[in-house]
């Protein structure tokens, strides 16, 4: 049933999308009137690099072998755009492609509103390699980031003022490069992180040999404990969340734990450290 079900709704969607073009649209010169609106599938199948009779097949939602490469061309082909394409990905039952990453510059006001609403607790946007793209005030504060941190990784393993503050750092430390390397995968052809993971290996002994075991962990989640020298110790549950309108960009948000000071405290440093 769920087949039928699939296979119905890529017939409808290539139809509805096949439907919304003219042969203008695509560079091809009009044939006279036609009894329907909208492109033939005959037209599709040239424009995609496919045979006529495969494109129909795929059309009348049969069972037949497709390929990223195939639906790439026939996206192209059918004007898609990025969540048209991964929906045409899911119908024909392949992994979508990944998305573009974002540029950093392209972080909104919104975004960055959402950030400073959500002082004196800290929040910080990575990118898929973990470089920070907009980090406020509170997140500063709490772990110590300076200007010269660009990574998260990378000043999880050489800040040294946040490794000091750190109360779990050690019980830690693999989980987070667990985590980078199952990120990495999702890229196997992005050499931005081999990079980042190659100069870090000589960077850091530690990172090197949690690097070498070749852990994986996989989780959005995590609890962050920090004795900071002005106000104590903080405690803080770390949500990473994917920003769907922004490829490739997290926010990140860290919560006082329950049963904590942290709050209180939290309110304390942002008046010790202002803007």
């Amino acid at each position: 049933m769920a087949n039928d079900y699939r296979h119905a709704e890529l017939r409808d969607f290539l139809r509805s999308r096949r439907g919304r073009l003219t042969p203008a649209d695509v560079g091809l010169p009009e044939a006279g009137r036609r009894r329907t609106p909208g492109l033939r599938r005959e037209e599709v199948a040239v424009l995609a690099g496919v045979g006529v009779s495969w494109y129909t097949w795929l059309e009348q939602g049969r069972d037949i072998t497709v390929s990223a490469e195939v639906l790439n061309a026939i996206s192209r082909a059918l004007r898609l755009d990025d969540a048209e394409r991964r929906h045409l990905f899911l119908l024909a039952g392949l992994t979508p492609p990944p998305p573009a990453a974002t540029a950093a510059g392209s972080v909104t006001a919104e975004l960055r509103r959402v950030m400073e609403a959500w002082m004196p607790r800290p929040a910080y946007i990575m990118n898929r390699h973990w470089n920070f793209v907009a980090v406020n005030d509170a997140a500063r504060a709490v772990f110590g980031y300076g200007h010269t941190d660009q990574n998260c990784l990378v000043a999880y393993f050489t800040n040294e003022r946040f490794r000091a503050m750190s109360l779990d750092w050690a019980k830690h430390a693999a989980e987070v490069v667990g985590r980078f390397r199952a990120d990495a995968a999702q890229y196997p052809d992005d050499p931005e992180f081999e990079r980042i993971a190659g100069e870090l290996v000589g960077a850091s002994p530690e990172f090197a040999e949690i690097w070498a075991r070749h852990d994986v962990t996989n989780s959005n989640s995590a609890v962050k404990s920090i004795r900071h020298p002005d106000v104590g110790d903080l405690h803080f549950e770390a949500l990473k969340m994917p920003l769907n309108d922004h490829p490739g960009l997290h926010l990140v948000l860290h919560n006082p734990r329950p049963g904590t000071e942290t709050e209180a405290r939290l309110d304390k440093l942002v008046v010790a450290h202002p803007r």
